[in-house]
């Protein structure tokens, strides 16, 4: 089977590509910067943009799977070209396809839901790769500092969000569904500071901030001012799916999802090295 993954270089797509390496497929990596690319040997990759599907006629040529993600662009902004690119797989002979959903339903999944495709819709909760962002603050000094500590998520291991569309990609039955996807058990910024902590052995601060507090870190870190106030928002108003597990992970791979635990033990390294002069 030949697959395209979209947004190979991000978070999901690059674990994706290599699983599908792993299981022995095909692997055709899209991506808008070919330098970042740096995968295993064998996979084929080409050039292409979401948001100019004229681009992306010679990577579908072949493909009978594919992976899309419903942003395009650095700001990650909804993509507007959904119909055309729905429309192209179609032609080529694309036979299935997965969607990392991120946001309200988009241009990509209302073609999808129209088309001939057999489409499966990933909705993940929060993602474990996200909380390398505090890393800094842990080397500089031994503190985490978020709002909202006791918020609650199931966060999940991106590596079992790929999983999850690899399984889909190369097996029957998923056809027209929609899999929300999680992590093993429910916990909290607070609870993360604590169990990064003990991975490290050494004592590490949360600090929660207020609000105004996170507005005026975030930032001098030179976060928009849209981004910050939708990243509060939605940490003080965190709907029910963002932190209910759900035995999607088990159900497809046939394997308990990763904890943070085990996900903080694979990344000691980010948070013990030294920081920058």
């Amino acid at each position: 089977m030949k697959i395209l993954v979209t947004g190979a270089t991000g978070t999901v797509g690059r674990n994706l590509v290599e699983q599908l390496v792993e299981m022995g497929h095909q692997v055709r990596a899209l991506t808008r910067n070919p330098a970042k690319a740096n995968f295993s040997e064998g996979v084929e990759v080409v050039t292409g943009d979401l948001t100019t599907p004229a681009t992306l006629t010679p990577a579908l040529e072949g493909i009978s799977g594919l992976h899309l993600i419903n942003f395009g662009g650095d700001d990650f902004a909804p993509l507007q070209t959904g119909a055309e690119i729905i429309a192209m797989a179609e032609q080529a002979g694309v036979e299935r396809v997965t969607v990392l959903r991120g946001g309200s339903k988009g241009t990509v999944e209302n073609a999808l839901e129209s088309s001939s495709l057999a489409w499966t819709f990933l909705e993940p909760v929060e993602f474990m790769s996200n909380i390398l962002k505090w890393s800094y603050g842990i080397q500089a000094a031994g503190a985490v500092r978020q709002p909202f500590g006791d918020r609650k998520t199931a966060i999940v291991h991106e590596a079992d969000i790929a999983a999850v569309a690899a399984g889909v990609l190369t097996s029957e039955g998923h056809a027209g569904k929609s899999y929300s996807i999680s992590g093993p058990e429910v916990t909290t910024p607070r609870e993360m500071t604590r169990m990064i902590a003990e991975v490290l052995g050494r004592e590490i601060q949360f600090v929660d901030l207020t609000p105004d507090q996170a507005r005026a870190e975030w930032g001098t870190f030179g976060i928009p001012q849209d981004v910050i106030e939708f990243l509060l928002w939605v940490y003080a108003n965190t709907p029910p799916h963002g932190y209910t597990v759900v035995p999607t992970v088990e159900q497809i791979t046939g394997r308990p999802a990763h904890t943070f635990a085990q996900w903080t033990a694979e990344h000691t390294a980010a948070f013990r090295a030294q920081t920058a002069a």
